[in-house]
């Protein structure tokens, strides 16, 4: 790693592929450095949903909210980028960057960021980005079994029928994450819970809450701890707001910490000397945000939230994080609204991830440069189309690129009309060979719930409500036999996530990554090594049953033919239930214990 001069007119950095040149201008607030390289290929920039090579793109280096079909707006974005002439680049600062990949790279930063220059293969590259960051965890193994999560779930009946018809149904589950269990006011009370409210910091105790007349959780502990004797940890949703109530709709505890954080200043400030609230318009429009750099913040916030760990709660759910609109925000450790845009979600998941411990889960939609450190990365809201999945993967990937080792998406899309029977299948299929399996959606009332006609209103992505609803009762087998196989890959894809963490690699890997002297491995950006031994080339055209892809060289084993194939080749994966290849020679045995 060089750090790069940028008080000079002009570097000159010798690599095995060539000279790099670099020019500087400076105008009153910016600097622009003009790169002079042959390369061809450009990856990174953090969580993309556009392209993975940003080749004759430009990238504004942004933490944004979108819903559904985000394009270039990413909830994680990372100013790092490494190309196929042998060397990468990471801008380190928290301020709006932005990065035009043509024949020249032009990267403009702020004065005051330092520039760092790695050089070597791409996983070399991104190995030492990562390792400069800090040491990564790996999530513990319960985490990469398969997830199951629906909105729609708010009352202790909704979560005992779940686990009834995975029973019924016979399919396996680890992780069960609850979004709508809290009153939405505070999001650290249980729905329906009577208690006395209590002031500042003072910790609420399970014993502190009576359910005896709640109409959702009549004893939400004994079921956490039921649902752990079947092997299922669940985690629970958070947001990082003092909320502000809706019109004609008042909490006293929801009041009590507003005043307490006001008070004592535990809320993101303006210059002005005010409070910041979240502008009209947005998610939770008129919230204050806490401040999680004020340790007093932090003390208060999780005093409150202690008790849901203490009841044998495994993680949290962290959604939301890109709040900051308005630059004359002022953090505790004085940064400003420009930085935080982007390092206030960082900062959001950091902190709980802190607080939890590596023996437990955080899943968080944005992140910023040192998300790599925080795992796990989701991929946000998406709707069920088949551009939405081939969305979805270029984020995984670009992910990778960016250093991010732990993933995972929705299957079969979060928001909108229930996707197909087909649709449905390639994303469980896709999700059973990533780091994360997970099927999720939006509430019954959500923002496409006009375009629910027809499924009676019910948005739920579970296996057997997709079978109900297009009448194909043998979609319900088909679905389980990837969840079983999920099930049988844990070992395998534990063992990949420790080296991964380890080494600091990703755990999808495109071709270009692990074979970068092979030109086409970076024409087949559709297929990913996961982990060492297998090489997975997922379906993502409508109603495909096969496709082509390019072995690299070697030989390989299909996973379920168990068929020899020649590397350095193209071939056809007709042969196969699904295109996983296998290394041979490779320490992968499905079925050892």
């Amino acid at each position: 790693m060089i750090r790069l001069d940028t008080d000079k007119a002009t570097e000159i950095i010798k690599t095995d592929k060539g000279d790099i040149s670099i020019t500087y201008i400076k105008d009153d607030e910016m600097c622009h450095a003009v790169i002079q390289n042959n390369y061809k290929h450009v990856y990174g920039m953090g969580e993309k949903f556009d392209y993975i090579d940003h080749k004759g793109h430009t990238c504004i280096n942004c933490v944004e909210e979108k819903f559904c079909n985000q394009g270039d707006k990413t909830y994680c974005s990372i100013p790092f980028f490494f190309t196929d002439s042998g060397w990468g680049l990471y801008v380190e600062t928290d301020y709006l960057t932005s990065f035009e990949f043509e024949k020249e790279i032009r990267v403009n930063f702020p004065l005051n960021a330092s520039l760092f220059l790695f050089q070597g293969k791409p996983l070399d590259i991104i190995k030492e980005f990562n390792n400069c960051l800090g040491v990564i965890d790996t999530p513990p193994g319960y985490a990469f079994g398969p997830w199951i999560s629906a909105n729609r779930w708010n009352n202790q009946k909704d979560v005992e029928e779940v686990v009834t018809k995975l029973e019924k149904y016979d399919f396996p589950a680890t992780v069960l994450v609850l979004e709508a269990w809290s009153d939405e006011s505070t999001f650290y009370i249980w729905n329906g819970a009577k208690y006395k409210e209590k002031n500042g910091k003072e910790p609420f105790k399970y014993e502190d809450f009576d359910f005896s007349e709640s109409a959702q959780w009549s004893d939400p502990r004994q079921m956490v701890a039921d649902l752990a004797k079947k092997g299922i940890h669940t985690v629970l949703w958070q947001i990082p707001v003092y909320k502000k109530m809706e019109e004609g709709i008042s909490n006293l505890q929801n009041e009590m910490d507003e005043k307490y954080a006001i008070d004592n200043k535990l809320c993101l400030y303006k210059k002005d000397g005010t409070p910041y609230r979240i502008p009209e318009g947005n998610w939770f429009e008129g919230s204050l945000v806490p401040d999680f750099s004020n340790p007093e913040t932090r003390e208060a916030w999780f005093s409150k939230r202690q008790y849901l760990l203490d009841m044998g709660i495994s993680g949290f759910k962290t959604d939301g994080g890109e709040f900051i609109y308005d630059d004359s925000v002022v953090s505790y450790d004085n940064k400003t609204g420009k930085e935080l845009k982007n390092a206030y979600c960082q900062n959001y998941t950091k902190t709980y991830y802190d607080y939890l411990g590596k023996d437990h889960v955080l899943f968080s939609r944005a992140g910023y440069t040192g998300v790599q450190r925080t795992p796990i990365l989701w991929a946000g809201d998406h709707q069920s189309t088949y551009e939405e999945l081939k969305n979805v993967y270029t984020a995984a990937i670009s992910s990778a690129c960016s250093g991010i080792i732990f993933w995972g998406f929705d299957i079969g899309g979060f928001a909108g009309p229930l996707p197909s029977a087909d649709l449905y299948l390639k994303s469980t299929q896709f999700a059973c060979f990533c780091p994360v399996m997970q099927w999720h959606s939006e509430p019954d009332g959500g923002q496409f719930k006009d375009l629910l006609k027809g499924a009676e209103g019910n948005n739920e992505r579970s296996p057997w409500n997709i079978a109900c609803y297009y009448e194909k009762p043998e979609l319900i087998d088909e679905i389980r036999r990837w969840h079983k196989l999920r099930m049988k890959l844990v070992p395998y894809i534990y063992r990949e996530a420790q080296k991964a963490a380890d080494k600091g690699i990703p755990m999808m890997r495109t071709l270009f990554m692990e074979n970068p002297s092979d030109e086409k491995g970076f024409e087949w950006e559709d297929e990913y090594y996961f982990g060492d031994d297998l090489l997975v080339a997922p379906l993502l055209e409508e109603n495909i049953k096969s496709r082509n892809l390019y072995l690299p060289e070697g030989k390989w084993i299909g996973m379920f033919s168990k068929s020899l194939y020649e590397g350095g080749s193209i071939v056809s994966s007709d042969k196969e239930d699904y295109p996983v290849f296998i290394k041979q020679g490779a320490d992968f045995d499905i079925d050892r214990k």
